[in-house]
């Protein structure tokens, strides 16, 4: 077996990493069965990815909040062992991709020298706790729900009765009754409330999405805070005992529910609450840990370029706290995926100005609390080096996606590519929405719902359609009509019609358009129940049509570059020149664009733009010979053939190894110099040959 050791202090961590260890080493053997091991490995934090050979990593954040020194270990920690991208999960955990298998012991030794967990991120356990992002500086709560979700957190992890349930078990807090976050579809969820001075929650049980999707029921009112601890043992201990275990498909709460009712559910748990060794549990909240602002002697003078965005997006990503003379500031992060140098300097950035804190969201964004206002102009500028001040935080231009068929083992359908298009479309098209925080859009790769697409206003959900000739094309389910209440209430979508996923946008743009021309100020998700499903699937009904389908309907969003097939392809010989310097001069905007990145030590975006200029620079000289550039996948293989193998073009090795350089090494400041230098030696020699050329 081979050896492996930790420094963690914890005995029962290291005991925890150690075993995984060894459990890997005895799956290799033959020694465990897949389905075991499987168990195993879920339930600390390792997810079989879509890819061959390769592992998803979960990392566990309770309520979504991560210290600075947290912050830069889990970059540290997905640098070594990843790609040096982090992507927020709509459960505030981040996780990390195309880790081997055999390094997740060592991947999590790391994490824990800063208290950071992968054990039960994943699998048939109690889930990551999660909570409003405003927790503990909301101007509406009635109090603090962050001591006692980390109470819940605690008291579960490792805990014997939720060890290997028949399914996972999610938990959530809200801190006002608008309940942000999001009772309804959890298996508990936690409304704060006040009652004669005395803290307790509204609790809520059996919620969840999926393909069947039950509202939470409420089990209490109120329950005095001392007493959640002991009823939430006593309902893990109804549903371990009395959920479905045969068939995984009816193996949810919600399913138990269903079968005995809300009256049978209470007295199983009453009968339950007997055998919990406690019927009392008093959470300290003045114990927990309470911001450690910085002190901020001199504060740097700065200049704001467009005070225009500046003022726009001080309208949609500032959030007023309770605590006078701070603001909390709302980072909206395309589709929750964000790199370890960005990570780095935000952590440095909180931790010199602000609480060394930050919040990710359900919605896959981040929050800075505890932000003086004095210094919001000062944060604006740093953020915007960042690439983090796009306007639009949790609004409706703020769309909801799981990672799909990008590393999903489940995805059916693009949930990514549909996303950044349909943001595109409501920038560009319906700029009013940009402020817009009434209407929610959220889009899941598959029917199981990790993009809750099914509790938004309009969501959707990746699917297939077939041909009369049996040819398979991606499509999306559109829904309508979801919406959240408040207090626990909630309304789950309608499937309104199925649509080629090219069609996706256009969708979007009737109902868009029809809200804007006949709601008459009215929400929409009060337009959509008066209006009815049948008035909407009318208007929407010719798009599901699939005896006409094209070319383009058979490709995925993301999976393709923009259709260019007019351009420059049977033009005249001058349009075609003009068309390479124009891509050649777009390669020296890329690279220009890569420097000023690199300068502000964001060298993700500088590594990506030398990217792109390698990308673009091929491109141009494939135009020119009239070759195929269909996708970026398309371009690097062709210009290998093109020009590598024929000798016409000299490299070290071949461009698919030199460009693919990206996927194989962390955004690090050497790299960067050294990827920089690699696009601008590429673009001399492509712009010699075709000058030779022609």
């Amino acid at each position: 077996m081979q050896s492996f050791r930790t420094e963690i202090e914890n005995p029962v961590v290291e005991q925890d990493i150690i075993e995984l260890a060894r459990k890997i080493q005895e799956f290799k053997e033959g020694k465990v069965d897949e389905e075991k091991f499987r168990s195993l490995r879920l339930a600390r934090g390792v997810y079989g990815q879509r890819q061959p050979g390769v592992q998803m990593i979960r990392i566990k954040l309770p309520y979504g909040k991560v210290m600075s020194n947290q912050l830069r270990r889990i970059s540290s920690v997905s640098d070594e062992y990843s790609r040096g991208r982090l992507h927020i999960t709509t459960r505030q955990d981040i996780q990390i991709h195309y880790v081997d298998l055999n390094r997740t012991p060592e991947l999590w030794a790391e994490l824990e020298k800063d208290d950071v967990t992968l054990r039960e991120a994943c699998g048939n356990v109690v889930r990551n706790v999660t909570a409003s992002e405003t927790a503990g500086f909301d101007v509406s709560e009635p109090f603090d729900v962050q001591p006692y979700a980390h109470a819940i957190f605690e008291e579960f992890l490792r805990n014997p009765i939720c060890q290997e349930m028949g399914r996972k078990f999610k938990v959530s807090f809200s801190n006002t009754d608008e309940d942000t976050g999001l009772s309804y579809l959890h298996d508990i969820g936690f409304i704060a409330k006040k009652e004669n001075g005395v803290n307790g929650f509204k609790v809520m049980v059996a919620g969840g999405l999926g393909s069947q999707p039950h509202l939470a029921e409420t089990l209490y009112e109120f329950l005095e805070s001392d007493k959640i601890i002991p009823v939430m043992n006593a309902i893990l201990r109804v549903f371990d005992r009395h959920g479905e275990r045969k068939s995984r498909a009816k193996a949810r709460m919600k399913f138990l529910m269903a079968k005995i009712g809300l009256d049978g559910f209470k007295a199983l748990v009453e009968e339950q609450r007997i055998a919990v060794p406690y019927t009392s549990v008093a959470i300290d909240a003045d114990a927990y840990p309470q911001p450690v602002i910085a002190d901020i002697k001199d504060i740097p003078s700065v200049t704001i370029k467009d005070q225009k965005a500046f003022a726009q997006w001080k309208t949609t990503n500032l959030i007023p706290q309770k605590q006078q003379g701070y603001v909390a500031i709302g980072i909206k992060v395309l589709l929750g995926d964000f790199y370890t140098d960005k990570a780095r300097l935000l952590a440095d950035l909180v931790d010199k100005y602000a609480a060394s804190e930050i919040r990710l969201t359900l919605r896959q964004n981040i929050v800075i609390p505890h932000v003086k206002e004095n210094l919001i102009e000062l944060f604006y500028v740093e953020l915007e080096k960042l690439g983090f001040v796009t306007a639009g935080y949790n609004k409706a231009v703020d769309i909801t996606a799981c990672p799909g068929t990008d590393t999903c083992n489940l995805g059916i359908a693009s949930s990514t590519g549909i996303t950044e298009e349909l943001e595109r479309v409501i920038t560009a098209e319906y700029p009013q929405y940009l402020s817009n925080q009434d209407l929610v859009i959220k889009i899941s790769g598959c029917m199981n719902a990790c993009g809750q697409h099914n509790m938004a206003n309009i969501g959707f959900q990746g699917m297939t359609v077939r041909t009369k000739d049996k040819l398979v094309a991606p499509a999306l389910q559109v829904l309508l009509g979801g919406g959240n209440q408040g207090n626990g209430k909630a309304t789950f979508a309608d499937k309104v019609v199925k649509i080629p996923s090219k069609r996706g946008p256009e969708a979007l743009r009737r109902i868009l358009n029809d809200y804007e021309a006949n709601a008459n100020g009215k929400l929409f998700a009060e337009y959509y129940a008066e209006k009815g499903e049948r008035y909407f699937y009318d208007f929407l009904t010719d798009l599901s049509v699939v005896d006409n389908l094209t070319a383009e309907d058979f490709i995925d969003w993301g999976t393709n570059e923009e259709y260019i097939k007019a351009i420059g392809v049977g033009e005249c010989a001058g349009v075609v020149i003009d068309l390479i310097e124009t891509l050649f001069l777009e390669s020296d905007e890329k690279i220009a664009n890569a420097k000023e990145s690199f300068e502000n030590g964001v060298y993700s975006d500088a590594i990506y733009y030398a990217y792109s200029s390698q990308i673009n620079s091929a491109k141009a000289i494939l135009l020119a010979e009239k070759k195929k550039t269909n996708t970026q996948a398309d371009i690097v293989n062709n210009f290998d053939v093109e020009f590598i193998e024929k000798n016409l073009i000299e490299l070290e090795g071949t461009f698919a190894n030199q460009v693919y350089a990206i996927t194989q090494n962390a955004p690090s400041k050497d790299f960067a110099i050294t990827y920089i230098a690699t696009a601008e030696a590429f673009l001399t020699k492509v712009r010699a040959f075709r000058v030779a050329s022609v």
